[in-house]
């Protein structure tokens, strides 16, 4: 017996958890291209970056306590640099539920030669959180990209902590209310929650981090791309759009493409509406199916951004075949479970996807999952 097809696909098949969908309506011939094959030190190339800068800041709702600026290596880049230039002044405590934050563990104790503490979780678990000892500098993941893990809020973060917080928050920024003031060091790329490219990343620093970067030396070596201070103080053209290195303009482009985007929307309430809007319409289609399920039990801890499924008696294989399937359709892309994750689907719901190409991947995740079981 031959498994029917759905009738409609998703317009935009695009749910890949990074590099992310595009923002609706986007298109090369929109962007800007005025500072290409400029030098990025020329009026127009600093002009474009700090007006990047700029909106990121409105977007955000950062308040003048904070500093932001671009800086190179993605996420990853933006978090290692904040990890070799301020740790070690203090003991640090590292939070891992999944990959990435399990990665910083990995950094700070064979790379740093620090001696972390270390409070851990199972993939699709939230470590206990009142645990946590804040006279300690504090690494955590604000949501758990590969896990779909998220801390519910920042009321565990103490307002009067002696160490600082450094949150890895590049699935959660543009998509969760972040309360800054209790943030000492924030960092993401603009591939995930605004669809953009990857290189690139980004930094926030709030008073504290600043007053410990102008304050403490490490005892290792930084190299050229991570160094933030001059002279004793910090290098503030790095805020201002005067960046370490060359970053593509064309990039930066298409992230100014996206922010003006998210104006048009509402700003940041507009995007955290949309993807509040992804995570129902996903929920419903897993509330539906008994063969479906959040492999993040607890809802205030489960990720409204990159939501993983599980899926009833797969395996890598059977996931993987699953994936294939709606891509040779062309109906959904990129969303096998990552690869150090249990055998799942993640689908991303961040405010570049429509709820409408969520509702029409439904059908065909029954059409896969039937076609496999037959």
């Amino acid at each position: 017996m031959t498994v029917q097809i759905p009738a409609r696909k998703p317009a935009r098949p695009f749910f890949s958890s990074g590099p992310c969908a595009k923002p609706p309506g986007y298109s090369l011939d929109k962007l800007a291209i005025e500072s290409l094959g400029r030098s990025h030190r020329a009026k127009i190339g600093k002009s474009r970056l700090a007006y990047c800068i700029d909106l990121m800041r409105e977007l955000l709702q950062l308040p003048d306590t904070h500093r932001i600026g671009i800086v190179p290596g993605s996420d990853t880049g933006a978090f290692e640099m904040a990890m070799w230039t301020m740790l070690g002044a203090r003991p640090v405590t590292a939070l891992a539920w999944e990959s990435f934050g399990e990665g910083w563990v990995t950094d700070a104790v064979k790379q740093l030669r620090l001696e972390p503490t270390v409070l851990r979780a199972d993939y699709g678990q939230l470590p206990d959180l009142s645990a946590v000892d804040w006279s300690n500098d504090v690494l955590f993941t604000w949501n758990g990209t590969t896990s779909g893990v998220r801390v519910p809020n920042g009321d565990w973060i103490p307002a009067d902590r002696e160490g600082l917080s450094f949150a890895d928050a590049t699935s959660a920024v543009f998509a969760y209310d972040i309360p800054w003031d209790r943030i000492d060091v924030a960092t993401f790329s603009w591939q995930k929650a605004l669809g953009g490219e990857g290189a690139h990343g980004v930094l926030i620093l709030g008073p504290r981090a600043v007053e410990r970067l102008e304050s403490y030396t490490p005892a290792w070596p930084l190299p050229k791309v991570f160094r933030l201070i001059s002279k004793g103080k910090l290098a503030e053209g790095v805020f201002k759009g005067e960046t370490i290195n060359t970053p593509s303009m064309l990039a930066v482009e298409d992230a100014i493409f996206t922010l003006e985007w998210a104006k048009s929307i509402g700003g940041l309430d507009g995007m955290i509406a949309r993807s509040k809007a992804n995570a129902k319409a996903l929920n419903a289609i897993v509330e539906s199916r008994d063969w479906l399920g959040h492999l993040a039990q607890d809802y205030a801890s489960r990720s409204g951004t990159s939501v993983c499924l599980t899926v009833e008696g797969a395996d890598a294989d059977f996931i993987k075949k699953f994936a294939s399937l709606l891509e040779a359709e062309g109906a959904a892309y990129d969303i096998a479970g990552y690869r150090d994750a249990p055998p799942g689907l993640r689908v991303w719901c961040g405010a570049t996807v429509d709820a409408a190409d969520i509702e029409a991947l439904g059908p065909w995740l029954d059409w896969a999952y039937a076609s496999l079981k037959k």
